[in-house]
């Protein structure tokens, strides 16, 4: 996958009101989004409809907002999105938003029915949004499996990139990644990522 300059994107998106970029913005970004929205709705329906909420929200407010880093502020909307539809559904009336972080949510226990939401794939989500707290098993991983999996999930290079950069064959590619993700989730759950 190649790099998106997601600055450029949203300027484009800004100027021209060309959904077609909004949707290549969102795109990569809508699991997280779903996971963030299971994680406070408990509801697979619910965060489904969530996750296209948002993008409807995304319409209007990228248009007025300017926004440095779309990872975070995307993060920070689809929380508050969720603690105000937890607040109308439920009638709580004195929930504040930073009552729950973004730690405490990578921290939580997620609710025992999402086990796609506990798969390791989203491992790339917890990756980039709580590095400093992951790097630590990373640097556990050998060194092919370590590059590998960084080229994979935090620079979105496809196997074959992944081939030409490092001389590895696809195989080994193929390998050092599985291996990886699977050590990675060994050292996650030893650090309580999961029951």
């Amino acid at each position: 996958m190649s790099f998106v300059d997601e600055g450029y994107v949203i300027q484009k998106y800004k100027e021209s009101g060309d959904l077609s970029y909004l949707g290549d913005l969102y795109a990569p970004y809508m699991p997280l989004v779903y996971g963030v929205c299971l994680k406070y709705l408990k509801s697979p329906e619910a965060s489904e409809d969530a996750v296209m909420s948002i993008f409807e929200q995304l319409i209007d407010k990228l248009k007025v907002h300017e926004v440095k880093n779309f990872k975070s502020w995307l993060y920070t909307l689809s929380k508050n999105y969720c603690l105000m539809e937890i607040r109308k559904n439920k009638g709580i009336q004195h929930l504040d938003f930073e009552d729950i972080s973004e730690k405490d949510l990578l921290n939580d226990e997620v609710s025992s029915d999402t086990s796609e939401f506990k798969n390791i794939q989203d491992i790339e989500w917890q990756l980039e949004y709580n590095f400093n707290k992951l790097k630590g098993c990373l640097n556990k991983l050998t060194f092919e499996q370590k590059t590998c999996i960084e080229l994979f999930y935090l620079q979105k290079k496809c196997y074959k990139s992944i081939t030409e950069i490092t001389s590895f064959d696809m195989k080994q590619v193929k390998s050092y990644i599985q291996n990886g993700k699977r050590n990675l989730k060994i050292c996650l759950e030893r650090a309580g990522y999961e029951k």
